[in-house]
């Protein structure tokens, strides 16, 4: 599996023109989205690495707890994480510029592993909002540093 994390001030996930997903994110706090791929050797096993990957993942800002920059995880400050299912982080470019799609699981192999990553999120304690399977998103959010980490199972 392969994950996108970004620290923002502000995120939201539209479908349709409705929020379907949106992080409550106090003043000056932040939390991360999540983009989550697919490929089609992944297991539950990494579902629940990739989750705990994100949940701990040191690049908050620990400054308003009496810490410095990127000390934190959002498990230490409950931070709200927005997780999106991203099929075409697994594209390849190698034949030209037409990317290939053919390294993404199919929907019946990817959507209970993105599930799971949700799942096992919650289990841990975190506040996760989500976008929807499948559909055109329309992701809004604020990138605070910036701050992107690429994660991989």
């Amino acid at each position: 599996m392969r994950a996108v994390i970004q620290r923002v001030t502000e995120a939201s996930v539209v479908v349709d023109g409705d929020v379907v997903g949106e992080l409550d994110i106090t003043p000056g706090g932040h939390g991360l989205v999540a983009l989550i791929g697919v490929t089609h050797a992944d297991t539950e096993a990494d579902a629940t690495t990739l989750a705990d990957k994100i949940w701990r993942l040191r690049i908050l800002d620990g400054e308003a707890t009496g810490g410095s920059p990127a000390e934190v995880s959002a498990a230490d400050i409950d931070a709200p994480i927005l997780v999106i299912s991203q099929f075409t982080l697994y594209a390849t470019t190698d034949k030209g510029r037409r990317p290939s799609w053919n390294a993404a699981a199919p929907k019946a192999v990817a959507e209970p592993l993105v599930e799971s990553v949700i799942e096992a999120l919650r289990a841990a304690g975190a506040t996760v909002a989500t976008g929807r399977f499948g559909a055109h998103m329309s992701v809004r959010l604020v990138n605070d540093g910036p701050v992107t980490i690429a994660l991989e199972t």
